[in-house]
């Protein structure tokens, strides 16, 4: 007699580093997940997911996965590997910290960044356990901290219009975000405000495959985004385009960020930018004139220098011609400020006991790792505990990353689905379970919703969540405090306590923040003044420029005749930072590592396409294949990335020629801010 099959579907969210946040449902069969769709429900999500998670099934069961924790048996970096039991794992781990944290639990160095979003797989019972150790601080810079800060500075905090509202705008400027690749979702709705009329502006270096669906593009060089928010400023004053009332009633400092503005007539922006004086002219006029106008921002633009001044200068756009009156005009970077997640009850700093250990920034994790102890910095890092992402491709200059990684005396564990490149230097990886094995409750910064993930399987072999995994290292730790018993319901429940309906969560997956449609039609910023602040008197008080200004990037273009051509590394289409690599039928898409070159620059290289080139400057040096393409502007190359370096023409990636130089505000990393020379070979 034949077995009937059990179908069911379980509603989830996308645990990944993207604006969307979409609602999934995981089609099951028996007990194997086989199919992973949108959530129909879901308005934001609508059914439609990503090429990447579309096939997350893939990820979930591929044959590359670990299913049982591995000991190192060969040199750091080599790959050499032995299974071990939990236990054993377990209990040598603990013995391990035990032994450090009796010299110094300062010592001890979490790293953890994206590599999912969710608040309980994320920091939830991690954030306990170093907090209760005493380890040291992670200062999380590596993507957004410049732009961030530069909100809390200007707006105060991580705020913005509706994502479903540019489905209204008549003008849509997006600046800095290839949103086809990056913010599928919110494309969708720029699609939709195109149908109606609407003019679409793409401002980005790189002539990306949004570029090529907007209206026009602006291919300024990489770093120069505030000289051309500034020119648009000035254009808005010579002509009139402002809206004196909200300037008047919703905003501080505008006198002073007038007479900075009108140091920057177009033709000064143009020859900075790099773009022809017209294009400055023709976008302020659109942009004064028509009504509702919205900006959608993404991070790229301030990974340079002076991201935040860049940040805060584009920020400061909405409230001079009033588009913050309407429910379609604004400005979004990020939405995640607007969500009531009580970190205190979820992270426990309480834990903590009145000790205020060191912070490392993420971001030099290759300097710091090869830091003596002293006394500015503290002790020497001795072990480094890494989950949810792989600084050894990830993070910059990741040639003294890997130095770091290198060395003996540094006692490394690495919590992964996949042998990457961080967890080749381990000297234990623990297999961790992927989003369809888990609790987890998620915000977003693109939209406004929460939602909630429940497993739709159980754990694959051997793996464990990473709450699991702290708790079991707590216990053996002889940490007996109640909170390391919360099991993954309690920590999603705890997340929102009663801000949110956690029965609405279980009953549809989703609930929607009551939020207004237009956030700051009648002022009501969450700034101290109360005002969108164009003059922060907080970064005064730091020492910094109180108004938006224009910092050249560390590494200027014709500043270094050695390294002609600047570089600027966006993510590959179909990976997501170095997530996603290792998907073979995602490989087989993308191709291989490339570097874009505009044909002016490669002919006088006597580069064609397909030739290996090599790319270096004082940091490093990088080979992979060219392709010589009008989506590299003259004088900028664009190395795709993130891959992993072990799939690199010489075991290396793009990171290989980045620095380890801090942007101006938020301690953030200038991945784009960097010079190199190109040469065929």
């Amino acid at each position: 007699m034949s077995q009937v099959m059990q179908e069911r579907t379980v509603r989830g969210a996308c645990p990944h580093d993207c604006p969307d946040t979409c609602s999934l449902v995981t089609t099951v069969i028996d007990t194997k997940a086989v199919r992973v769709a949108g959530n129909p429900a879901h308005r934001h999500t609508d059914g439609a997911l990503c090429t990447k998670v579309s096939r997350y099934t893939e990820r979930t069961y591929h044959p590359e996965r670990i299913l049982h924790p591995l000991r190192r048996v060969g040199p750091k970096g080599s790959g050499q590997f032995e299974p071990v039991d939990w236990d054993t794992a377990l209990s040598d781990i603990a013995r391990r910290l035990k032994d450090i944290a009796a010299r110094d639990p300062q010592a001890i160095q979490p790293y953890s960044y994206a590599g999912t979003m969710g608040l309980v797989q994320g920091e939830g019972m991690a954030a306990r356990f170093f907090h209760r150790l005493g380890a040291a601080h992670l200062d999380r810079t590596i993507c957004a901290a410049a732009g961030g800060e530069a909100l809390v500075q200007t707006l105060g905090g991580k705020l913005g219009m509706k994502v479903e509202f540019f489905a209204e705008a008549k003008l849509i400027v997006i600046w800095g975000s290839n949103s086809i690749a990056s913010n599928l979702h919110f494309w969708r709705l720029a699609q939709q405000a195109k149908r109606d009329g609407a003019r679409l502006v793409c401002i980005d270096p790189r002539r990306s495959e949004t570029a090529d669906k907007c209206h026009e593009h602006i291919a300024l060089r990489p770093g120069t985004d505030a000289v051309l928010a500034l020119a648009l400023m000035h254009e808005l004053i010579a002509n009139d385009w402002l809206d004196h009332d909200y300037i008047a009633q919703h905003t501080l400092g505008w006198d002073a960020l007038r007479e900075r503005a009108l140091q920057w007539p177009p033709e000064r922006a143009a020859e900075v930018c790099g773009v022809p004086v017209q294009q400055i002219v023709d976008l302020a006029r659109a942009y004064g004139t028509t009504k509702p106008a919205a900006i959608r921002l993404n991070y790229g633009m301030q990974r340079v220098r002076g991201g935040g001044n860049a940040v805060r200068a584009v920020a400061c756009l909405p409230a001079l011609v009033g588009a913050w009156r309407h429910r379609a005009g604004g400005f979004l970077l990020s939405a995640s400020g607007h969500f009531p997640v009580d970190r205190a009850a979820l992270h426990r700093p309480d834990l903590l006991a009145g000790r205020t250990p060191r912070t490392v920034n993420m971001s030099t994790i290759g300097d710091d790792l090869l830091r003596e102890a002293s006394p500015g910095f503290g002790p020497k890092i001795e072990a480094l505990i890494v989950y949810n992402s792989n600084p050894v491709a990830v993070a910059p200059e990741s040639g003294r990353v890997v130095k770091g990684f290198e060395r003996e005396d540094l006692f490394t564990v690495v919590l992964e689905h996949f042998q990457t490149d961080t967890a080749d230097y381990a000297d234990y990886i623990l297999p961790a379970t992927t989003q369809l094995e888990h609790w987890d409750i998620h915000t977003s910064y693109g939209h406004t919703d929460v939602l909630l993930n429940r497993p739709a399987i159980a754990p694959v072999g051997q793996s464990r969540s990473n709450t699991d995994i702290f708790r079991a290292l707590a216990a053996r730790m002889g940490f007996d405090e109640p909170c390391f018993a919360d099991d993954d319901e309690t920590l999603c429940r705890t997340a929102f306590g009663s801000a949110v309906s956690f029965d609405q969560l279980l009953e549809h997956g989703f609930a929607t923040l009551p939020l207004p449609e237009a956030p700051f039609a009648q002022g009501g910023f969450a700034t101290a003044s109360g005002r969108c602040e164009f003059f922060s008197a907080a970064l005064d008080a730091q020492g910094q420029d109180g108004l938006p200004d224009h910092l050249p990037n560390f590494e200027t273009a014709g500043s270094d005749p050695r390294h002609p051509l600047a570089m600027i590394s966006p993510p590959a289409r179909n990976f997501l930072n170095s997530s996603f690599v290792n998907v073979t039928s995602l490989r087989d898409i993308e191709g291989e590592p490339l570097l874009e070159i505009h044909a002016t620059d490669a002919e006088v290289r006597g580069i064609h396409s397909g030739d290996v080139v090599r790319i270096f400057n004082s940091r490093g040096e990088y080979r992979c294949k060219a392709k010589v393409s009008a989506r590299a502007r003259p004088g900028v190359v664009n190395g795709l990335g993130i891959w992993w370096r072990k799939l690199g023409l010489d075991g290396t990636n793009v990171n290989q020629l980045t620095s380890q130089r801090l942007t101006d505000m938020g301690r953030g990393p200038v991945f784009y801010d960097c010079l190199v020379e190109v040469e065929r070979t």
